[in-house]
Order: structure tokens, then C-alpha cells, then sequence
């Protein structure tokens, strides 16, 4: 695999990644989420001016879809940052940790400003693997299977996974989301100690596990990518990432 750089001009230029690829049999495009970087997958010998033109054609949707992008938010004192679907204010104050009030999150000062975003990431997973604990022990139980260990990660192509040793992988933003998403991707990912596919039989087991699994599922789809647009890298490391 070569990869190369493309530049559309324009009002931003857009600047693609070129991907030669020797399974590639046609060209596609894709642009990640929340991210934005936009890459370009195409077979191994393309000439470079069939590419271009490609580009050049799909440009308009290119245009449109990043414009569309939740822009992202720096995770620090003053932005709103969702937690188990309540919108919380990110505040400080004199104690030690972090507390949770009515609508807010009040977190330790940090005169750096560096230490704010990591500190709220690991308290955030410490939420998560509690709440994907207890549901997934609740989840198993009902199906008769026992579970693996819980891993957390901060994974942007899958919320969650089952692997064939029974061990669970999520993403730990799933706290952030409405505690019905959660719990219905514990369901999803406990289903596969029964059917590691998605089968019939499969989803017959998630509705068992948690009936009317639809609306939660939809709203991932529909949301679940404006949960990676919070930034907890120390403002400095987000800049030079950019």
C-alpha cells in the first residue's frame, strides 16, 4: 500500500489521503467521523488523473458532508458535556475529585488548563465500566451465559464486541449516551455469547434481553457519532494534532 496526498483547491482546500490498495476493485471515498479526515481508497494501478477526476466530481458532496460535521468540543471549565444523556456544565471548585450536581460537573482547578480533559476521560470510564458491569452481569444472567472480562476502549468503528472468549470490549463514551443506548449495547455484545453472528436467532435473543432494543439502537445511529466530537487531549496536544 502507497499512500500519497491529494489537494483540492478551493475555500478551504481540501486536503485528501490516496490510498493504493491491491483489493481495491473500484474508487470510494470516505470521511471520518467526527474527525473529518478524508480518505481515498483506489486499486493499485488507477492512473493519478482518473483519481482526480473522481475527486473533483464528488467534491460538492465532500463539501457538504464535512460542513455537516458536529463541531468538536475542547473538554474544559465552561463547555457542556453530556453525561448518561444529561448536558452537564463543566465547573470547578476547591475539593479534590470530581462531583456530579444537578447540572453540572464540578471539577478540581487546574490553573495549567492541561489536566482537566484526562482527568474527566478516566473519571468518565470509571463510570462507564460500573454501568457496563451491572448491566452486563444482568444481561448474562438472564441469558445463562457467563461473560469474560469488561474491556474499555476508545474505539471510533465499533461501540462494542464479543470475542470467542467471551470477553466484552466497549467504548467507554457510551456513558455519555442516554443509560438506554448503554444498556442495550450490553445486550447486543452479551447476545453474542450465544450467537457470534446476526442471525435470525441472534436478534431474537437481544429482544428477549431488552424488548424494543429498535429505539436505543436508532439513536446511536443517529447520534452516536457526536459523542467523539468531545476532545479530552490537553488543549496544547489537541492544537498540534490539528
Amino acid at each position: 500500500m502507497v499512500l500519497t496526498r491529494a489537494v483540492l483547491p478551493g475555500d478551504p482546500p481540501l486536503e485528501v489521503d490516496v490510498r493504493r490498495r491491491a483489493q481495491a476493485r473500484r474508487m470510494s471515498l470516505r470521511v471520518s467521523h467526527p474527525e473529518g479526515h478524508v480518505t481515498l481508497s483506489i486499486p493499485t494501478r488507477l492512473d493519478d488523473a482518473i483519481a482526480l477526476a473522481f475527486l473533483r466530481e464528488k467534491e460538492p458532496w465532500l463539501r457538504s458532508t464535512l460542513a455537516r460535521l458536529p463541531e468538536r468540543v475542547q473538554v474544559a471549565p465552561g463547555a457542556r458535556l453530556p453525561v448518561r444523556g444529561q448536558l452537564l456544565t463543566l465547573t470547578t471548585g476547591p475539593q479534590r475529585g470530581i462531583e456530579a450536581a444537578a447540572d453540572a460537573l464540578i471539577l478540581p482547578a487546574d490553573p495549567s488548563g492541561r489536566r482537566s480533559g484526562p482527568r474527566l476521560a478516566a473519571w468518565l470510564k470509571m463510570q462507564a465500566q460500573a454501568d457496563l458491569a451491572a448491566a452486563c452481569a444482568r444481561h448474562a444472567t438472564r441469558l445463562g451465559r457467563p461473560h469474560g472480562a469488561i474491556v474499555l476502549r476508545d474505539t471510533r468503528s465499533r461501540w462494542g464486541s464479543c470475542s470467542s472468549a467471551a470477553r466484552l470490549m466497549f467504548s467507554w463514551r457510551l456513558v455519555m449516551a442516554p443509560p438506554a443506548v448503554l444498556d442495550y449495547v450490553a445486550a447486543h455484545e452479551v447476545a453474542h455469547l450465544a450467537e457470534m453472528n446476526h442471525s435470525r436467532a441472534f436478534w431474537a435473543h437481544v429482544e428477549r434481553l431488552y424488548p424494543g432494543y429498535q429505539h436505543p439502537r436508532d439513536w446511536l445511529r443517529r447520534n452516536g457519532h457526536g459523542l467523539h466530537r468531545f476532545d479530552f487531549t490537553p488543549p496544547d496536544a489537541a492544537q498540534a494534532r490539528a
